[in-house]
């Protein structure tokens, strides 16, 4: 009989110095819970229509305030490296000196590789669209997949959204989210991260840090049996009050030249509260009825919009007290999440009219918010006139280009969004007495009778053309 072993050739024995091969270990065959890519599914299609709405509307020059221009030019400076000087507030203005909002440095990196106002308002899309991430799961945790999934559409059709993408790009789309994780963590009873989502709101505005003391003194009341969160929630709320403090009375009259806070000017000296009682009662209903039903009320959670509802009606600025713009965003997801809390909280009810009602609220605030989506922005994104563009633009759009890039420029809402990001651009009547190279804007409504004249009386010693004009856009130069 042949020897096995010797009739084997070394090579291909096994070498004993060699550990033996790990099988890698099985995979994990159990079911993943249906719906757990909802909410990332719907943050996406909410991404899409809010960049579309918002990047149609600068694309046809309907920029409706010169804020995309500020903002802008504080993100420009942030990207290389320098002050935010904001010069369509004045020049050489510090935008710290207006609103306290540091925060804006983050989206300097992306638009040092895109400078364009189109790269705020995809980023504030992009925001906006993520805070549907915590508030869908958090429902879906709570309440079941087809009533998260329900809550999640409601909130990304609110109104106070729409409201906001159509309005330019702000500051507070960054408080949207932040808010909503921490909201979804306090839900889940969280409390550290409930708390480490809230604290960069002082870094967004300097009104938020209210925000923050509001969600800490939630999160103590959620956990007033476990010490040391307790502890730890009434630190945070003290210090969000000292930060807000701080940052009104010795931050922002620090950096502005005035050395005060510029909006106290808005706040009467009488008691303002009972004015324009019918625009704030309307704005109280909008915020409760569509979007939960009243049920909102029913959750301590809903305390943390008083501070921001509290500013808005104190103020003696009218603007503040309706709702249109931005200023109602930061209310969406706590009035989402407190709706969320209260149907958890509801269906544990002895009251069979409110187990009941609970059940429907889902479909009904869902059903709502598609409605009124009819009235509101994101409707025009069916209308196929939307995607054309309209007479006139690209004419105006060449008359602007004339500008070369490093002009300084004086220009109002029309053109000043158009020219932030390759030159220094002053608001129209307010270069202290800098002449600008260039005088753009839009007298399309002919305010303004004669443009040589006009130009005339803005700098008496400088002498300016007109270079181009078109559909009621000018674009003139001063000439040597």
């Amino acid at each position: 009989m042949p020897n096995t072993q010797q009739d084997t050739p070394t090579s291909l024995l096994p070498d004993p110095s060699i550990p033996a091969p790990v099988a890698p270990p099985p995979r994990d065959r159990r079911p993943r819970p249906p719906g757990r890519r909802d909410p990332h599914l719907l943050a996406t299609a909410l991404f899409a229509a809010y960049a579309a709405l918002s990047v149609i509307r600068y694309e046809h020059l309907a920029t409706r305030s010169w804020d995309l221009g500020i903002f802008e030019q504080a993100v420009r400076a942030y990207a290389h490296l320098q002050a935010p000087v904001v010069d369509l507030k004045g020049p050489g203005f510090n935008i710290l000196g207006d609103h306290f909002s540091p925060v804006l440095a983050l989206l300097a990196p992306v638009h040092r590789l895109f400078p364009s106002p189109v790269t705020l308002l995809v980023a504030q899309a992009a925001l906006f669209a993520l805070s549907a991430v915590p508030v869908t799961r958090a429902a879906a945790g709570l309440l079941g997949r087809p009533r998260g999934l329900a809550l999640g559409i409601a909130y990304g059709l609110s109104w106070g959204l729409q409201r906001a993408v159509d309005f330019d790009f702000h500051e507070i789309c960054f408080a949207v989210p932040l808010i909503a994780f921490s909201l979804e963590a306090l839900l889940a009873r969280r409390w550290r991260p409930a708390l480490w989502w809230a604290l960069p709101l002082v870094l967004v505005k300097e009104d938020l840090g209210l925000t923050v003391a509001a969600i800490a003194l939630v999160v103590a009341l959620r956990c007033r049996r476990s010490p040391r969160p307790l502890v730890y929630a009434l630190a945070v709320a003290v210090l969000a009050i000292a930060a807000t403090l701080v940052t009104l009375t010795v931050v922002i009259p620090s950096f502005n030249t005035t050395g005060g806070y510029g909006y106290w000017t808005k706040v009467d000296s009488g008691f303002t509260l009972f004015d324009g009682t019918g625009t704030k009662l309307r704005t109280l209903a909008w915020l409760l009825i569509p979007t939960s039903g009243l049920l909102a009320l029913r959750s301590p959670l809903f305390a943390v919009a008083l501070p921001t509802l509290g500013w808005r009606f104190y103020s003696a600025d009218d603007h503040y007290w309706g709702t249109d713009w931005h200023y109602s965003a930061v209310l969406m997801p706590v009035v989402a999440l407190a709706l969320v809390d209260a149907l958890a909280r509801a269906r544990m009810s002895s009251r069979p009219w409110l187990r009941s009602y609970a059940q429907h609220a889902p479909a009904a605030v869902a059903g709502a918010a598609l409605a009124l989506t009819t009235t509101l922005p994101l409707s025009t994104l069916t209308d196929s006139a939307t995607y054309d563009t309209p007479e006139g633009v690209p004419r105006i759009e060449r008359a602007l280009a004339r500008i070369p890039n490093g002009a300084t420029v004086e220009a109002d809402i029309g053109p000043s969004s158009r020219l932030t990001s390759r030159c220094r651009v002053f608001w129209i009547g307010d270069t202290r007495g800098i002449a600008p190279d260039y005088i753009a804007f839009n007298n399309t409504s002919k305010w303004v009778g004669d443009v040589r004249a006009y130009a005339r009386q803005l700098h008496p010693d400088a002498r300016y053309v007109i270079d181009d004009a078109a559909y009621g856009y000018f674009v003139l130069k001063r000439s040597s």
